[in-house]
């Protein structure tokens, strides 16, 4: 039954108001925002020019000279006043976050009637025994909470202690952000020919773009799940699987790199400033010589590189220029990529070797 039209200006107000806030409280913890086209779940439309005249998103001059939203997901910033012009033209505008400048890797989990492909589809570079019974397998919840057991690891799908959203269909997005210092990850579909996460589980990361939690479309809502409100820190197991399938990449945008404009992240800790990022220099050709042990399952002094990168890393964050905790979790998701299988022992030769590294202070300044 149609509202009351003298209800009906005050209803659209307060929805319109609702969706600038869940834009802003995103835009004010360093993801960036973009429309989505009315009741849809798609970017809002190019602005005439951009469509008669094709051009690289990258070199769109809307987003400079006029902050139009232009491009989708390139378009997103985090300027508190765009976003609030964005919404004030027009109030129907659903809530996207850009992926990839934002340190989010989102699982798409997709419950689409679709024929289940044979097995050896369902994870690829997995081999599914013809033991293990897939009876009832129909939807990526399946096939995650597979891929889940397969590395004794807890089904994604039940984190509480990170954001999730029940999509209009019946799926669910899993937020998670990435470690500082973390190596990015690209985007994927679960039916993609050649980098895939798991059937019917889609990755939205850098190169993409996620629906935000209370936006509206035609089919529903998207609905937060009770838990956690915010993305928890990805888990090792999932960052390794993610590169183990060929989704690491070099660019927190992918290919592109969508504009940023207005107020970053605020400053985390003490030693998260220069500091850092000339310790984050030292680490990362050491935790690419770790990670890249993963290409051989023996011959390649594993231990040894963990150990060195370890050792490093403790001497460092002794020094005060980067984090305890980041420097374990960072060792600890190229170990992982690297060597799955042994996760006790990779352990074991980090906690080691960052206390005896940690004797040692590092200091950046004239190390190249």
């Amino acid at each position: 039954m149609p509202a009351d039209p003298a209800t009906r200006p005050h209803a659209v107000s307060a929805a319109a108001e609702q969706r600038l806030g869940v834009a802003r409280w995103f835009a004010a913890r360093g993801y960036p925002v973009h429309p989505l086209a009315p009741g849809a779940k798609t970017p809002a439309p190019n602005c005439p020019d951009c469509r008669t005249h094709p051009h690289p998103p990258t070199g769109c001059p809307c987003h400079a000279r006029s902050h139009r939203w232009c491009h989708g997901f390139h378009a997103a910033t985090t300027d508190p006043e765009v976003l609030g012009a964005w919404w004030r033209e027009e109030p129907g505008f659903g809530v996207g976050v850009s992926c990839g400048p934002a340190g989010l890797v989102v699982l798409d989990v997709d419950a689409h009637g679709a024929p289940v492909p044979e097995r050896h589809r369902l994870l690829p570079g997995i081999r599914i025994d013809d033991r293990v019974d897939l009876t009832g397998l129909s939807s990526g919840y399946d096939t995650l909470a597979l891929l889940a057991a397969h590395r004794a690891q807890p089904h994604p799908a039940e984190d509480a202690g990170t954001l999730r959203v029940r999509t209009p269909s019946g799926g669910l997005h899993i937020w998670y952000r990435l470690p500082l210092g973390s190596p990015h990850f690209r985007s994927s579909s679960g039916s993609g020919p050649r980098v895939a996460l798991a059937w019917q589980v889609d990755v939205r990361a850098s190169g993409g773009y996620i629906v935000a939690p209370t936006t509206r479309t035609a089919a529903g809502v998207y609905e937060a799940l009770p838990g956690a409100r915010t993305p928890a820190p990805l888990p090792l197991w999932l960052a390794a699987e993610l590169t183990r399938t060929g989704h690491a990449c070099s660019a927190p945008g992918g290919a592109v790199t969508a504009p940023v404009r207005g107020p970053v992240r605020p400053s985390g800790p003490a030693g998260e400033g220069q500091g850092a990022g000339e310790a984050q220099r030292i680490l990362r050709p050491l935790l690419d010589a770790v990670r890249a042990c993963a290409a051989a399952p023996r011959g390649t002094a594993f231990t040894e590189k963990l150990n060195r990168a370890a050792f490093t890393a403790g001497g460092l964050a002794a020094a005060g220029h980067i984090p305890h905790a980041d420097c374990a979790s960072l060792l600890a998701a190229a170990a992982e990529a690297a060597r799955p299988h042994q996760s006790r022992r990779n352990r074991l030769v980090i906690d080691s070797a960052l206390r005896a590294g940690g004797t040692r202070p590092i200091h950046p300044e004239g190390r190249s």
